[in-house]
């Protein structure tokens, strides 16, 4: 109780009250697809935690805008999520600690969490050449996944890159570039997109947290309660593409009333993401209701198979 007591003052601190923390809560338990009477115990997880599972975070080829979407989630708070919720290892981004001291805390978090951390990869991971392509101390990206992703108890992969290779892995695919997952030959819990959603990071970290395990995923490896349903089938303009209303020229009077963009290249149809029920920047907007098409970056080889990318299906 007087853990809850700290929390609600430490929000509240910050401009949030109660009301709006627990409306975020309302929508996360919705995100993630569980009843409204999941409500408060989702709360308990921000509020209270039973646990601070630690967790290493690693980058490999990617430009971090994954971790910085993380980064400005509009709540929790990165430090909220890391000092209160989770208990962050290693993390090149945000961390202290650099060079030696930095490599240093990173195996000694391995040993010292051996089968009990969350491995949160960043990054896709180069085969070719022995993994030449990409180095951090002197070793590999593909001999550091090689080493930590096995002694986790969970690898969660936060992003396109390493989830399914991202840019890297675009012909000609010079390095053998692929995600983690496929690298090692695990199973992956792929939180996809370019960059994705930090609901659906949270959502899955919540789900550990709540319930003592990673959420239900599909055949790719991507949780079901945000990537189960097509961009296509949550669209607010379906309607229009039922009645053929199409934009075919931006700027256009079809476009400024909001009409399907099916003719400019969107990928909804074949892209499976929660983007328009949970949107971005704390539920703003996202691509399709600022005019723009989807792209389809959170399916597998979306560069190669969704390119050229403004031109119909």
């Amino acid at each position: 109780m007087e853990k809850e007591k700290e929390f609600y003052a430490r929000i509240e601190a910050k401009g949030v009250s109660r009301r709006d923390f627990m409306k975020f809560c309302t929508f996360l338990t919705a995100t993630m697809g569980l009843s409204a009477a999941y409500v408060s115990k989702v709360a308990q997880v921000f509020a209270a935690p039973s646990q601070r599972p630690p967790v290493i975070w690693l980058h490999f080829a990617e430009c971090t805008g994954c971790s910085e979407a993380t980064l400005r989630a509009m709540f929790p708070w990165i430090d909220e999520l890391l000092l209160e919720v989770l208990s962050m290892e290693y993390h090149e981004t945000i961390m202290a600690a650099a060079g030696r001291q930095a490599e240093d805390q990173l195996h000694a978090a391995v040993e010292k969490y051996k089968g009990k951390f969350i491995c949160v990869c960043e990054g896709a991971v180069a085969t070719k050449y022995d993994g030449g392509y990409g180095k951090i101390a002197g070793r590999t990206f593909l001999e550091i996944a090689k080493e930590v992703c096995p002694q986790a108890a969970a690898v969660v992969c936060i992003g396109q890159c390493s989830s399914f290779g991202g840019i890297q892995a675009a012909a000609p695919n010079l390095g053998g570039w692929k995600g983690v997952g496929e690298v090692l030959g695990i199973k992956t819990i792929n939180i996809a997109g370019c960059p994705p959603n930090p609901i659906n990071f949270v959502g899955t970290i919540v789900n550990y947290l709540l319930f003592g395990k990673l959420p239900a995923v599909d055949d790719l490896g991507r949780p079901l309660f945000a990537y189960g349903k097509t961009v296509h089938d949550q669209c607010p303009r379906r309607s229009h593409f039922e009645n053929e209303e199409f934009v075919e020229e931006f700027g256009s009077p079809e476009a400024a009333m909001g009409y399907c963009l099916y003719k400019m290249g969107c990928r909804g149809p074949e892209t499976y993401n929660n983007c328009p029920i949970a949107k971005f920047n704390d539920g703003t907007s996202w691509p399709v209701e600022a005019g723009h098409p989807c792209l389809g970056c959170s399916e597998p080889q979306f560069w190669d198979k969704m390119t050229p990318f403004y031109e119909p299906l």
